[in-house]
């Protein structure tokens, strides 16, 4: 059974599953052998990343590459790296040793690639090493060593919406790179940059396409979703030849109008955000948060360069119930930052209960090479981090599990993910794919994935919940 909240432990990190199972179902069991043009791929990280994968993949296949999650018979290997936490550090290092063993023709790409010094200590054979979003240079890299294969465009025709690491029936949209905030646990600003906001239009066009394709659902990310457009100074942009300003607000009206599911990740606690709830209330957009709040403790907060008037965020949260009571509000916390006392956690225990959020990850401070906050106080010893982190998971599991039952006797739109032979695994608007619950439809074979359909709420624990078929899809 599924714990309450997100478990962390030294070797758990933010890749996704997806990746993998979508590469793998696109192999051809009857490749045998080898093509001369085949790009062996792996994609670590975020759904941030798994986007700057899609990119590379797309422009492979329009390049007239074969792409295979396999080292067997590959040409080359590329993996796309996470280099956020130690962990997934310790993850990428050990993806490109393997690929150099198992094939030993290897770029390296994505997050860690910032730090070349630190792979060319371990891999020195790795071919060539590029940082994240540098997507021209890693297919200048692939024609330098496997030549670009003659093919015709004709027979080879690349989906709309570009190569998919994901479900045909959701999709993650990239709105924005980089971060102007400096919060001192956190290295993404070093790794890719200051805020720089894609065009209104361009956005709009890639979620018109990805509806058009299928999509179901538009998980909206970016490193820092809610300053979207802030590096823009005002200016507008025009999409279907209308002008659009670009900001959070008018995006996700704009995305809402699309008749699809849009979900918003990544959402810093800006004053404006207030702006969004209405839109959740309207039902343009899926009363669905990620509001990663980091701590409760304004000492804590201080030091991490985070928002620290806690009242603030518990008036907010609880204005944001009144205007949509449907709303589930998903956070993340760290616990053992350096410097957290006893007293500093105890507040964050209180905030938890005074606020009860319905989705937690718990997370134990991690000694990311290059952060700050690593040398402003006197680090807390492991074994103090892990009883803070079973006494947090221990409270807010029982949140959870009073949060979760609320939705028992409604019924809500599932959208189904999987089908077993036990039956259909779904989500509704308070999950999104790989981090939160799901909801099981026992016996419901008949269903497939990416249906759409109307399920009764019978029954939940501290994480997921089960149903019964009200409603087939159309």
């Amino acid at each position: 059974m599924k714990k309450s909240v997100d478990i962390f432990d030294p070797k758990q990190t933010t890749t996704l599953d997806t990746p993998a199972k979508t590469l793998a179902q696109e192999n051809s069991p009857a490749e045998a052998q080898t093509s001369g043009n085949r790009i062996g791929f792996v994609s670590l990280g975020c759904p941030k990343n798994l986007v700057d994968s899609e990119r590379i993949l797309t422009q492979l296949r329009i390049d007239g590459y074969e792409v295979t999650n396999s080292y067997d018979n590959a040409d080359l290997v590329i993996v796309n790296t996470c280099g956020f936490i130690d962990a997934a550090v310790e993850e990428s290092l050990d993806a490109v040793r393997e690929a150099l063993e198992e094939n030993g023709k290897v770029i390296v790409t994505g997050c860690l690639g910032a730090k070349e010094n630190q792979i060319r200590e371990v891999h020195p054979d790795v071919l060539e090493i590029t940082g994240p979003h540098s997507y021209e240079a890693v297919l200048n890299h692939v024609h330098k060593y496997v030549p670009k294969p003659e093919h015709n465009p004709f027979t080879s025709l690349i989906p709309q919406a570009g190569v998919k690491l994901t479900p045909k029936h959701y999709a993650y949209l990239k709105i924005s790179e980089g971060c102007d905030n400096r919060c001192t646990f956190c290295i993404i600003p070093a790794l890719r940059g200051d805020l720089d906001s894609r065009s209104v239009g361009s956005v709009l066009d890639e979620a018109k396409r990805l509806v058009e394709s299928g999509v179901q659902e538009i998980l909206v990310v970016s490193q820092d979703t809610s300053a979207y457009g802030k590096d823009k100074g005002g200016r507008t942009d025009f999409w279907n030849g209308m002008p659009v300003k670009q900001d959070i607000t008018t995006l996700a009206r704009h995305l809402g109008k699309m008749g699809v599911w849009v979900r918003l990740h990544y959402v810093y606690p800006y004053p404006w955000v207030d702006e969004l709830i209405p839109l959740m209330a309207e039902g343009l957009i899926l009363p669905y948060l990620d509001l990663p709040l980091q701590h409760a403790s304004p000492r804590v907060l201080k030091m991490m360069k985070r928002p620290g008037r806690v009242d603030r965020q518990l008036d907010a949260i609880k204005k944001w119930r009144e205007i949509c009571p449907d709303l589930v509000i998903r956070s993340t916390f760290i616990v053992g930052f350096p410097g957290e006392t006893e007293e500093d956690f105890e507040i964050l225990l209180d905030f938890l209960r005074e606020a009860r959020l319905d989705r937690v990850g718990c997370f134990k401070y991690s000694e990311v090479d290059g952060a700050v906050a690593n040398t402003l106080a006197e680090l807390i010893s492991e074994e103090v981090k892990q009883d803070r982190y079973e006494r947090f998971m221990q409270v807010q599991a029982e949140i959870s599990a009073e949060r979760l039952a609320r939705l028992v006797g409604r019924e809500l739109d599932v959208l189904i993910d999987d089908v077993d032979e036990e039956g259909a695994i779904g989500r509704c608007y308070a999950d999104a794919p790989e981090i939160d619950g799901m909801v099981f439809l026992n016996g419901e074979v008949e269903l497939s994935p990416g249906d759409m359909v109307r399920a009764l709420i019978t029954h939940s624990d501290e994480h997921d919940l089960w149903a019964e078929l009200v409603q087939m899809p159309e």
